[in-house]
């Protein structure tokens, strides 16, 4: 028989493993998946690391666009219910147009100019285990991170606040491209 005042007065949770860390705030969730679509699935930021100097602009403005918009519908939809369900499907399509980019040698000015079946991988290289393996640290690997995260209760002020931020990160990044 389970003592009912030591549970009542919320010293349980103490006692509990795993309870003794803090669910993050929703808004940390959209922060971190936002910074992760912005620079691992830009393959603007990519080509840097491979010696293209030149398309600094591009990779600044590219990440700009890409986080602060995704940080703005994530804002938006930061809400218990509405943010795994996002999160996931903005991770997968973002690592597929990334992977898509990627083996089909394109640059990231495609995803604003070419229609989005132009940019997604065809089938057949979809067998190749390199594509695969790309797929899973972009995109299966953050999935499963935030859909074992538990979260705290959003507040409408601390969502508005990330829209606002998001905005302008995206309205300072469609003003520089």
């Amino acid at each position: 028989m389970a003592l009912r005042l030591f549970r009542t007065t919320g010293y349980s949770t103490l006692m509990m493993p795993g309870e003794a860390r803090v669910a993050p705030h929703p808004a940390r969730i959209a922060l971190w998946a936002s910074l992760w679509i912005g620079l691992a699935c830009n393959v603007a930021v990519w080509r840097l690391f491979t010696g293209d100097v030149a398309g600094l602009r591009t990779a600044l403005t590219s990440f700009a666009i890409l986080a602060g918009g995704s940080g703005l519908l994530f804002s938006i939809l930061g809400w218990r219910r509405t943010l795994k369900p996002t999160v996931t499907l903005a991770l997968m399509v973002a690592s597929l147009l990334a992977c898509g980019l990627w083996s089909q040698q394109l640059p990231i000015d495609t995803l604003w100019q070419a229609p989005s079946r132009a940019v997604l991988p065809n089938w057949a290289s979809f067998l190749r285990w390199q594509l695969l393996a790309l797929i899973m640290v972009l995109g299966v690997v953050p999935i499963v991170t935030v859909w074992n995260m538990s979260m705290r209760r959003s507040q409408m002020r601390a969502n508005m606040a990330g829209a606002f931020l998001a905005g302008l990160v995206l309205a300072a990044g469609i003003a520089f491209s």
